[in-house]
C-alpha cells in the first residue's frame, strides 16, 4: 500500500475539539474523509449523542454499531477508502464492556431497566468518560486476522475544548472511585493509548477572539496533562481578503483611492460608478479592519507552536461535496 509523509505519520487516534460553533464536528469528518484514501480504512466516532455525523453524511440516525458512511477521494493508485461511523453512549459501551471482559450482558441489561447505569454514570462522570474514550481506544487497539489492525485510524468528535481535558485525563477522573480492580485496569489501558504517541488532540477555531483565546488556554492545559499531546489547529471558515499589506492599511484607513475604484467599476460595465465607489470604499474598509485583527489572531495562534492549518468557507450547507473540498484542502497542507 502507497504511503505518505504527513505531519502526523505515526498518529492512530485523532481527538477533534473546538468551541461551540467553529465547525468541529465538520472538521473531523473532513479529517476522517483525509485520512480513508489508498484503501484505508477510518473511524469516525462521536460522543456527545447529537447524531452530528449522520446530519452531516446525510444519513439516517446511526445506532451503536459502526457503519459505513462514506468512500474516502483516491490515493496515489487511486483507490480510496472507508469511513466507518459510530455513535458512542455510555450504556452501550458499559454492556459491551460487561460483555467483553465478564459474560454479563444480560445483567448490564437489567441494570439498565432499574436505572443504575444512569445513576452510575450521572454521579460519577468520569466513569462515563472512561467508557467513551475506552471505545476509541479499544478502536484503535482492534486487530483481525486478515489486516492486522482493523482501523488504520479512528477520529473523534470529543467534547468542546473547555472539557477536552477532564475527558481526556480519565485515570485521574476514576482513582476516586477505582484505585485497584477492573474499572481500574479498564482506565490504565486506555492512558497507554490516550498518553502514547499514537494519538494527539487537534484544536478547531475560527478566527474570533473567543474561539482563539479557548484554542490557545486548551493547548496550554494540555501541556500540564503528562502524556497527552497537542496536535494541529485547524482553523475553519478562513475568508482571506486578497489585497497587499499596504492596501490593506489603507483600505482600513478609510484612505483608498475612491476615483480610482470609480473608474475600474465604469470600466467593467457599471453605471454610477461614483456612488458604487463610494459603498465599495465603506465595506472595503470594514473588511480591511476584519482583516488586519484575524492576522493578529492568526500569529498568536502561530506562536502556540503547532501546526496551523486553513480550511476555505464555503457557502450554504456543505454537503458530501463540500466535506470532499475540506478534506482536500487537509490532504494539501500535510494534516492527513
Amino acid at each position: 500500500m502507497a504511503t505518505r509523509d504527513t505531519d502526523w505519520d505515526g498518529v492512530r487516534l485523532h481527538v477533534v475539539t473546538g468551541k461551540g460553533g467553529t465547525g468541529k464536528t465538520t472538521v473531523a469528518g473532513a479529517l476522517a474523509l483525509a485520512l480513508a484514501t489508498a484503501g484505508k480504512k477510518v473511524l469516525l466516532m462521536e460522543v456527545e449523542g447529537r447524531q452530528g455525523i449522520a446530519q452531516l453524511f446525510d444519513v439516517p440516525p446511526l445506532p451503536y454499531e459502526e457503519r459505513r458512511v462514506a468512500v474516502g477521494p483516491g490515493g496515489t493508485d487511486g483507490a480510496g477508502g472507508d469511513v466507518f461511523a459510530l455513535v458512542a453512549d455510555p450504556e452501550s459501551a458499559l454492556l459491551e464492556y460487561l460483555e467483553m471482559f465478564y459474560g454479563m450482558r444480560h445483567a448490564g441489561t437489567a441494570l439498565t431497566r432499574l436505572g443504575v447505569i444512569d445513576f452510575a454514570t450521572t454521579i460519577a462522570p468520569g466513569l462515563r468518560d472512561v467508557l467513551l474514550t475506552g471505545k476509541a481506544a479499544e478502536a484503535v487497539r482492534r486487530k483481525d486476522r486478515s489486516r492486522g489492525r482493523v482501523y488504520d485510524a479512528v477520529v473523534m468528535d470529543a467534547p468542546p475544548t473547555g472539557r477536552i481535558g477532564r475527558f481526556l485525563n480519565v485515570s485521574a477522573e476514576v482513582s476516586d472511585l477505582a484505585r485497584v480492580g477492573p474499572i481500574r485496569g479498564h482506565a490504565d489501558t486506555v492512558q497507554s493509548v490516550i498518553r502514547s504517541p499514537q494519538t494527539v488532540v487537534h484544536f478547531v477555531t475560527v478566527l474570533e477572539e473567543m474561539p482563539v483565546q479557548e484554542t490557545l488556554d486548551g493547548i496550554a492545559e494540555l501541556k500540564t496533562l503528562d502524556g497527552i499531546r497537542a496536535g494541529g489547529i485547524m482553523i475553519n471558515m478562513a475568508r482571506p481578503l486578497e489585497l497587499s499589506p499596504d492596501q490593506l492599511r489603507k483600505a482600513a484607513a478609510g484612505r483608498l483611492d475612491q476615483h480610482q475604484l470609480a473608474l475600474g467599476l465604469k470600466a467593467a460595465g457599471l453605471d454610477d460608478g461614483e456612488n458604487l465607489a463610494v459603498a465599495l470604499a465603506v465595506e472595503l474598509s470594514q473588511q480591511a479592519k476584519t482583516a488586519i485583527a484575524q492576522r493578529e489572531l492568526q500569529d498568536r495562534l502561530a506562536a502556540a507552536g503547532q501546526p496551523c492549518y486553513e480550511l476555505p468557507w464555503i457557502n450554504g450547507s456543505i454537503g458530501l461535496g463540500g466535506l470532499y473540498r475540506l478534506a482536500a484542502a487537509l490532504r494539501q497542507q500535510r494534516a492527513a
